[in-house]
């Protein structure tokens, strides 16, 4: 299995499960209704926030893997269009398992001598550095998702 492979498929286990932490992106949100998604919790980011920043950078991703450009801007991904449906918030689930399955099969794709180079820019790091952050981003916000559930049912 190439080096791409192995990065696509950690990309799929992040979201869709079968990785060694047992936890994944959709089986936590599976059972998140649209009024809990959109709850605060303290002062944390909502789960509905945490959700489209997470998919905002999945944009991001299959823009620089289909046109070689960097088109996203950090104070964007915190701008969530509003919830005011169930069916808003389905949407915004289904639009990120998309996203998620489209950016992994764009890197599977990848010579894995394409990991070295670098990611649009020299000062982002190469392609390998910037696909693997991506899932570690992945993992952080998915762990914070996990949190605020439990703190809803306190």
């Amino acid at each position: 299995m190439t080096i791409a492979k192995q990065l696509a498929k950690h990309v799929r286990d992040a979201h869709f499960g079968g990785n060694w932490s047992t936890v994944d992106l959709k089986s936590t949100l599976v059972d998140v209704k649209w009024e809990e998604a959109i709850a605060q919790v303290y002062s944390l980011n909502s789960i509905a926030a945490l959700t489209f920043h997470l998919a905002y950078y999945l944009d991001v991703l299959i823009v620089v893997l289909e046109e070689n450009k960097l088109t996203g801007k950090d104070e964007l991904s915190w701008n969530t269009p509003p919830m005011e449906s169930s069916e808003d918030w389905e949407n915004l689930k289904g639009s990120i398992w998309w996203k998620a399955e489209k950016i992994a099969s764009l890197i599977e794709k990848l010579p894995d001598e394409k990991l070295i180079e670098n990611f649009v820019d020299p000062k982002y790091g190469t392609n390998y550095r910037n696909f693997a952050g991506m899932t570690e981003h992945i993992y952080y916000h998915l762990g914070q998702i996990v949190l605020i559930k439990k703190l809803m049912v306190q």
